[in-house]
């Protein structure tokens, strides 16, 4: 049925083979239904592969940090559900550090090896005492909530954050008197002129954008024994949702955008993540985080760096407080609008000092806030 030297496809017949076999009753029916088996079990394969090629396709072909990733690759990572982030990590053996089938097949062995030891190790730490708290919880009426598959990969991102970077958190905090009251003198015009709210999350970004391009060694990454200083500032917002998960979607290019523009991007991006909108190259290729534990009126926090990156801000509250104010005839106390900024960075390759400078600021132009170009 097939040319000598020609290439068939799978699942198409090569031959027909003859023989005076006279089969006995009910065996000729015994190899129909096998021949079905393996035309069905093709046909799973061929599926399964072009699914995996059309999951493939829509990956981006390069990590957040630039490592180019074949269409194997790819193929494999989507298998194996292997985040952007897990591939960054990867060092990769190939030409100028490309990825192969041998890197991404080792990091899988690796993680079924950490799986099942992290496995071992649970069993073997289950006691009794455990097995009675779960049952008192059950006797007390206690909800057990498995975390669904978006908390699931959250969680592993931040554990994965923890064990990569060596974590340290600077605060500082900022009179933020001045831009309370420009803000206020301008989001009613802003929104009649704009059809957009002015609130504070565009302004915060704006001025993270540039803090980073004065101190571009903290818009960095880490790459094995390789420090990646990027060349786009873009800030990723953590956004809560609706259902209590996480999303982080990115504005890119940052630096390059009005406050004008910064708000548009803020507010159509948090209400599209909201209603789960987001596309892919939204919620990836970030080089820097903000997180606003204002929102719900908390004052600080300590965040977790968004790995690949090397540093996260968070911002608190605004607050009303007494402070002590320098004047030409000395010192008074008024009621200022305070809030508190906390920086966690990676120690591997941010020291406390360039930590220090950059907050430093951040602070200092917020403080001194004035939009060039809104």
């Amino acid at each position: 049925m097939a040319a000598e030297g020609t290439v068939v496809r799978i699942g198409e017949i090569i031959a027909i083979i003859e023989n005076n076999y006279d089969p006995q009753p009910g065996e000729e029916q015994k190899i129909t239904k096998e021949v079905e088996r393996i035309r069905e079990t093709i046909e799973e394969t061929r599926s399964e592969k072009n699914e995996l090629e059309n999951i493939s396709h829509d990956l981006k072909s390069r990590t957040p940090s630039g490592k180019f990733l074949s269409p194997l690759v790819r193929s494999i990572a989507a298998n194996e559900g292997i985040t952007y982030s897990e591939l960054d990590n990867i060092a990769g053996t190939g030409m100028d550090g490309r990825i192969t089938k041998d890197d991404i097949s080792g990091f899988i062995s690796l993680k079924q090896k950490a799986k099942e030891e992290n496995e071992a190790a649970y069993i073997k730490n289950t006691s009794p005492i455990n097995e009675a708290i779960k049952r008192e919880s059950s006797e007390n009426g206690d909800e057990i909530i498995k975390m669904d598959r978006v908390r699931k990969l959250i969680a592993e991102h931040m554990v994965m954050s923890k064990r990569t970077s060596p974590h340290v958190t600077s605060f500082i905090d900022a009179d933020v008197t001045r831009l309370v009251r420009w803000r206020n003198s301008v989001k009613d015009k802003f929104l009649a002129d704009e059809g957009q709210k002015l609130t504070l999350t565009p302004i915060f970004i704006d001025v993270a954008a540039r803090a980073l391009h004065e101190f571009p060694m903290i818009n960095i990454s880490v790459d094995g024994n390789n420090i990646i200083r990027k060349k786009n500032i873009n800030i990723g917002m953590a956004t809560a949702l609706p259902d209590g998960n996480l999303i982080v979607p990115v504005i890119r290019n940052a630096n390059e955008k009005s406050l004008t523009g910064l708000a548009r991007s803020v507010n159509d991006l948090a209400e599209r993540a909201r209603n789960n909108k987001l596309k892919p190259d939204e919620i990836t290729g970030g080089t820097f985080t903000i997180t606003n534990f204002g929102s719900y009126n908390n004052l600080a926090g300590t965040p977790i760096i968004n790995q690949p990156q090397a540093a996260i801000l968070g911002t608190g509250a605004v607050r009303k407080m007494p402070a002590v104010i320098e004047t030409p005839d000395g010192d008074v106390i008024a009621i200022r609008n305070i809030m508190i900024l906390s920086l966690s960075y990676d120690h591997r390759v941010i020291d406390g000092a360039l930590a220090g400078k950059f907050l430093n600021k951040v602070k200092d132009i917020l403080e001194n806030y004035a939009a060039d170009d809104i």
